[in-house]
C-alpha cells in the first residue's frame, strides 16, 4: 500500500471537502462510485498532464477519500466508500444523486 492513507478516525472533514471541491476530482469520484478499481491511466483524461494528475490523486488519497496500490507499473485506485459513509454519514450518496442530477 501507498503510504498517506489516514486512518478512519483521522479523516477531517474539511480535508474530504477540500478533495471533494475540483471538478476532476468529482468526475474520478464519479467513474468510482460503483465499487471499481481502477488505474491510474484508465482514469486520467488524454488532455491531463500525469503530473497534474499525481497532484489530484495526493490529495484524494492524503484526505482519506481513495484508496490507492501498486500493482506493477500502475496505481490501482479505489473509493473508501464504507470509511466515508462511516465518518460522514450520507454526504457521498447526497454528493452522487446532485452529480447525477446535473447531468
Amino acid at each position: 500500500m501507498i503510504a498517506n492513507h489516514p486512518e478512519r478516525e483521522q479523516f477531517r472533514l474539511e480535508n474530504v471537502l477540500f478533495a471533494l471541491g475540483n471538478p476532476l476530482r468529482l468526475a474520478m469520484i464519479k467513474r468510482l462510485a460503483d465499487g471499481a478499481e481502477l488505474s491510474c491511466n484508465t482514469l486520467r483524461p488524454q488532455d491531463v498532464a500525469k503530473s497534474t494528475m499525481t497532484h489530484h490523486w495526493r490529495v484524494l488519497r492524503d484526505s482519506g477519500v481513495v484508496w490507492q496500490r501498486p500493482q506493477g507499473r500502475e496505481n490501482m485506485i479505489s473509493l473508501r466508500r464504507e470509511d466515508l459513509d462511516a465518518c460522514f454519514p450520507g454526504l457521498l450518496d447526497t454528493l452522487l444523486q446532485v452529480m447525477q442530477q446535473e447531468g
